[in-house]
C-alpha cells in the first residue's frame, strides 16, 4: 500500500479555486473501532463550496479537508472491529472530509452499501436523495394522487424528488428555467414541467385542473419562492432547502393572514446529527431499494482526479451544467 495519500486542503475561507490546494499526507492509521476507507468517488455539491467559502454557521477547524459526501472501500481494520468486513463498499459520514485518497473513520458511522450499487452512485445518495426523501416524508402527510410543487426541479435533489414522488404515487409540478429541460424531466417521471415566470400560478392551475397543492419545495428563494407560495392551497407548507438566487424569501402578509401558510427549512447534515442510527438506516434501506432498481442515479457531467481539485471546483461553480462534477479515485 502506498505510504502517502493526497488530500485537498484549505487553510482559510474564500473562493474555492483560490484557497484549495492538494497536499501529500501519510497513509492513515486506524484507531480502535475505526477502519481505513480508500475513497472511490466524491461529488462536489453546492454545500461543499459554501463550506469552503465560510458561509455556514458551523465552521470546521482550519486547515480542513472538504467533502460532505462520498463512498469508498474498506482497506484496513483497527482493533476490535467486527461490524464491517474488508472490501465492503461504504458511504462516509458528512463530517470527515471526503476529498482525499483514504481516511480513517469510526465504523459505527459508516453505512454499508448492498451489492448491485456502483460506487459512483452510492457516493451521491447521502445528501440529495436523502434530502428528497425527508422533504417528502417529514412535513406534509401526502396521500397517493396528491400534488406537490418544486423549483430547481432539474437539480440533483429535484430529480430525486421526481423519481421518489413517482414511486410513492404523488404528482409533481416541476418549475425550471430552461426549455430544453421540459422533455427531459417529463421522461424522468415529472407530471407537469413549467418554465418559471409571472404567469406561473395560472399555468399551474390549468395543468392541475385547480387541484390543491399542499407541499412546496424551495431551493431558490427570492421571487421564485414567492411564486411557489402563491400556488399553494391554504394551510400548506413551503420547505426551503437551498437558496440558489441568494435572495431572501419575501412573503406578503396576506399570504400568512388569508392562507395561513407554514414555512419550514431543512439542512440534511443537521438531520443526520439528530437522527438515531435506526432512523438513518431505515431511510437508507428505502434509498438502496430504489438505487438497486436503477433509480436515483445522479447525472455526472465530468469526473476529475483529486490532483485537479482547482479545475474541478471551478467547473462545479458554473451554472447550466448537465450533471454533477465529481472526484474519482484510483
Amino acid at each position: 500500500m502506498s505510504k502517502n495519500i493526497n488530500a485537498a486542503v484549505y487553510e482559510k475561507h474564500g473562493n474555492p479555486a483560490d484557497v484549495l490546494h492538494v497536499e501529500s499526507r501519510p497513509w492513515p492509521t486506524p484507531a480502535q473501532g475505526e477502519a481505513v476507507v480508500k475513497m472511490r468517488a466524491a461529488p462536489i455539491n453546492p454545500a461543499d463550496l459554501n463550506q469552503i467559502e465560510g458561509k455556514y454557521p458551523i465552521r470546521p477547524e482550519l486547515p480542513a479537508t472538504p467533502g460532505f459526501e462520498g463512498a469508498g472501500v474498506i482497506a484496513e481494520l483497527g482493533a476490535k472491529v467486527t461490524d464491517v468486513p474488508v472490501g465492503a463498499l461504504v458511504i462516509l459520514p458528512h463530517n470527515v472530509g471526503t476529498w482525499r485518497d483514504a481516511v480513517a473513520v469510526k465504523t459505527e458511522e459508516l453505512v454499508v452499501v448492498p451489492a448491485g450499487i456502483e460506487p459512483v452512485h452510492a457516493a451521491m445518495l447521502k445528501i440529495n436523495p436523502m434530502t428528497a426523501w425527508r422533504l417528502l416524508h417529514d412535513y406534509v402527510d401526502l396521500q397517493k394522487g396528491d400534488w406537490l410543487i418544486q423549483n430547481a426541479a432539474n437539480s440533483a435533489a429535484g430529480r430525486a424528488v421526481i423519481q421518489m414522488a413517482h414511486e410513492l404515487g404523488y404528482k409533481t409540478v416541476n418549475v425550471v428555467r430552461r426549455d430544453e429541460l421540459i422533455d427531459e424531466l417529463r421522461a424522468e417521471g415529472g407530471d407537469v414541467v413549467l418554465i418559471d415566470g409571472e404567469n406561473l400560478r395560472d399555468e399551474v392551475k390549468g395543468e392541475t385542473s385547480g387541484a390543491p397543492i399542499r407541499l412546496g419545495l424551495n431551493a431558490v428563494g427570492g421571487d421564485s419562492a414567492l411564486r411557489l407560495a402563491n400556488c399553494l392551497a391554504p394551510g400548506s407548507t413551503l420547505v426551503t432547502y437551498g437558496a440558489m438566487s441568494l435572495q431572501p424569501l419575501k412573503i406578503p402578509n396576506g399570504l400568512l393572514i388569508f392562507k395561513d401558510l407554514r414555512f419550514r427549512g431543512i439542512w440534511i447534515n443537521k438531520w443526520y446529527d439528530n437522527a438515531t442510527k435506526q432512523e438513518r438506516m431505515e431511510a437508507f434501506r428505502a434509498l438502496f431499494e430504489m438505487a438497486k432498481r436503477g433509480l436515483l442515479k445522479t447525472k455526472v457531467e465530468r469526473a476529475y482526479p483529486l490532483i485537479e481539485a482547482k479545475a474541478a471546483v471551478t467547473h462545479a461553480a458554473q451554472g447550466k451544467r448537465s450533471g454533477k462534477i465529481i472526484f474519482e479515485f484510483e
